[in-house]
């Protein structure tokens, strides 16, 4: 890997339920085309949707590259805007995954706070992407659904201490096409990136001084 370069991962879900096609990951491969800029090491993962896959997965992931970001991406049926979301939830998992297993507890962390928040700011991050005229409704949530997206990114900001993002994408042409919604991770993810450039810059600065 080239030291110069930073590392983000992106994950979207295999298909589960009634998304027999996963929107999610449609829109990650599409992101995969677009790319997000030659100084950055993009890499995708589809991640099953099964809740000790996600355990072992999320953890290989940030041990493996080190990233400065990972996103993860997932579906939402109720979803029509692209939707950030500001926090992940330990407690609360009832719903059977594509094993037809739940976690015993109920929880992603034994002993973990009830709520960790991402360390971007998803309102400013908003603000911006939907200033850009980029022709996709970008909205911010706190509540991530209590599923196999709420767990895999309460498991990701466990481990980065919040430096991890989560964005619901609607179901394939509901409004959006797998390409509009590819578009829209790649804004989305660049404008991040930039915010945690910057407060990188400023803790660096205070240090200096």
């Amino acid at each position: 890997m080239d030291n110069s370069k930073q590392t983000v991962v992106v994950t979207g879900f295999e298909p589960f339920g009634e998304h027999t096609i996963n929107a999610s990951w449609v829109a990650v491969q599409e992101l995969k085309k677009l790319g997000l800029g030659k100084d950055i090491d993009l890499h995708v993962y589809e991640v099953p949707v099964d809740y000790q896959v996600v355990q072992s997965l999320v953890p290989s992931l940030w041990k493996q590259y080190h990233p400065q970001l990972v996103v993860h991406v997932g579906v939402s049926g109720m979803a029509t805007t692209v939707t950030l979301e500001k926090c992940g939830r330990n407690h609360g998992y009832k719903g059977l995954d594509n094993s037809r297993f739940c976690p015993h507890s109920q929880c992603c962390i034994e002993g973990g706070p009830d709520c960790i928040d991402s360390v971007i700011d998803m309102e400013s991050v908003c603000k911006r992407v939907t200033a850009s005229g980029l022709g996709v409704a970008v909205s911010v949530s706190k509540d991530a659904g209590r599923y196999l997206c709420d767990f895999t990114y309460y498991t990701s900001l466990y481990l980065s201490r919040g430096h991890s993002a989560f964005v619901h994408v609607p179901p394939i042409e509901k409004p959006y096409s797998g390409v509009d919604l590819g578009r829209a991770l790649q804004a989305i993810i660049q404008e991040m990136l930039d915010m945690l450039d910057q407060t990188e810059e400023k803790i660096h600065c205070q240090r200096v001084h």
